[in-house]
């Protein structure tokens, strides 16, 4: 199931919870039951919006609002439905495709920091191999993401073919293609075997590299960014 796809269905559940408990929470002389009911269903519709739009965000910015009015339960419960509807259709259509960049990035930067462990404890090969991991499947995630085929005649394309796909209909520049030709160069070198074209230091640079190349934010600008730690020559 797709990160989208996830995010909706978090979404109807909450949506659905209000359908079912909107009797006891818009009940005027409901009592202990309307509380409950009330209070369960904001505290989770807040925590939806908050961990799929995230602080800063116009549904986050709107539900606070919501909750710090001097308002009944019952009310800002209606209210929050329609936060929660309007984030629904927005996640649905697509349009919070930013969100599933930030995931992404968390996702990877999990094993680029278990490829930095690894090579502070000497384990540079290892290392090698698990940022190149990385990389590759962000290639193909960044293949996904602008319609670029990542298979032809039944067979899967290597992570070069993938690169040059990227460069050639401007997902990033020639540089960082470049570049990219040069990590992946590394990775294999780790994974057949070829441990002394390679040092330390290099695999250093390699993690922080491909962490640089994966964040969210050197995607804003791709065709001018110039902050690659590691150019290749």
């Amino acid at each position: 199931m797709s990160i989208e796809n996830r995010f909706v269905a978090q979404l109807d559940d909450v949506l659905e919870e209000y359908e079912r408990e909107a009797a006891f929470i818009n009940e005027p002389n409901g009592g202990y039951a309307a509380a409950r009911s009330s209070t369960r269903f904001l505290t989770r519709a807040r925590a939806v919006i908050e961990r799929i739009a995230g602080p800063g965000s116009a549904y986050r910015d709107q539900c606070d609002d919501v909750l710090s009015e001097n308002a009944v339960e019952a009310w800002k419960a209606s209210r929050l439905v329609g936060v929660l509807e309007s984030l629904r259709a927005d996640v649905a259509a697509g349009y919070l495709e930013a969100v599933s960049q930030l995931i992404h990035g968390e996702v990877f930067g999990d094993f680029l920091d278990m490829a930095e462990h690894l090579q502070h404890e000497g384990y540079k090969d290892a290392a090698a191999v698990v940022a190149g991991s990385a990389l590759e499947a962000h290639l193909r995630t960044l293949c996904d993401q602008a319609g670029i085929e990542r298979e032809s005649n039944g067979r899967v394309h290597k992570a070069d073919r993938m690169n040059a796909d990227l460069a050639r209909s401007g997902v990033y520049s020639g540089i960082d293609q470049k570049n990219v030709t040069s990590w992946l160069g590394l990775r294999n070198d780790a994974a057949h075997g070829n441990y002394e074209s390679y040092t330390a230091d290099q695999v250093r640079l390699l993690v922080a590299s491909v962490r640089d190349f994966i964040s969210p934010a050197s995607r804003v600008t791709p065709l001018t960014r110039a902050s690659s730690r590691w150019r290749a020559p």
